[in-house]
């Protein structure tokens, strides 16, 4: 078996596309899940029977189908109606975000109510309101127990990306898959994408046990 390094070397630049496009998909989905998710994790929480029951309903859903029929349905079905037609990275953000944020509110629901009631009735007794409380005392120590949590989700999210190629996203597994049609090989694109992700994922492992280290 030969390796043909002249094939990477052509696909390089559309590589890097994809590359960077992955990693933009990735943020932008992981500032919509983790935003999005932080309203679903306190819906969750609510006393209204009338909010728990669509959110748990949401997050059921999300967690329960597989992430590329989502990504199918958000493409073909959600989007065409609000743009007037498909757009793919749209379509991706959305799905990623919104898939997201069903893993990221199971998060923020068990990092909260894993602080001891003591904490919210101290900060209540120091004439704090209910939101004062949450933002100023669960919370900041609430994240704390979220990162490692968080950290899982964003590296599955990552990898996950590698979907939006179903819908022709010219990310990186797109131009794997390029590669392997053109040349009809199976090796070199493959490896290399697999190499990409493993920088990807590796280096915001690390990155986040940093953050995690500091906190």
């Amino acid at each position: 078996m030969d390796f043909r390094f002249d094939i990477i070397e052509y696909y390089a630049p559309q590589l890097l596309k994809g590359t960077l496009l992955t990693i933009g998909i990735s943020l932008a989905a992981i500032v919509v899940g983790s935003a999005l998710g932080l309203g679903v994790g306190f819906g969750k929480m609510s006393s209204v029977r009338a909010l728990r029951w669509p959110v748990s309903a949401y997050i059921n859903f999300f967690r329960g189908t597989p992430l590329i029929l989502q990504v199918l349905i958000v493409h073909f079905i959600l989007i065409p109606p609000i743009l007037g037609t498909t757009n793919g990275v749209v379509a991706a953000i959305a799905a990623l975000g919104l898939n997201c944020a069903a893993y990221t509110a199971e998060i923020y629901r068990a990092g909260i109510q894993s602080i001891d009631a003591g904490q919210r009735e101290a900060a209540y007794s120091l004439g704090l309101t209910r939101r004062q409380a949450m933002r100023f005392v669960i919370l900041p120590q609430a994240v704390k127990r979220m990162i490692p949590a968080f950290g899982n989700e964003f590296i599955v999210l990552i990898k996950d990306s590698s979907l939006v190629a179903w819908i022709a996203v010219p990310e990186l597994m797109y131009w794997s898959n390029a590669m392997k049609g053109q040349y009809l090989r199976v090796w070199e694109p493959y490896l290399t994408a697999a190499l990409i992700y493993f920088i990807l994922t590796y280096s915001l492992s690390k990155l986040l046990g940093y953050i995690e280290r500091r906190v």
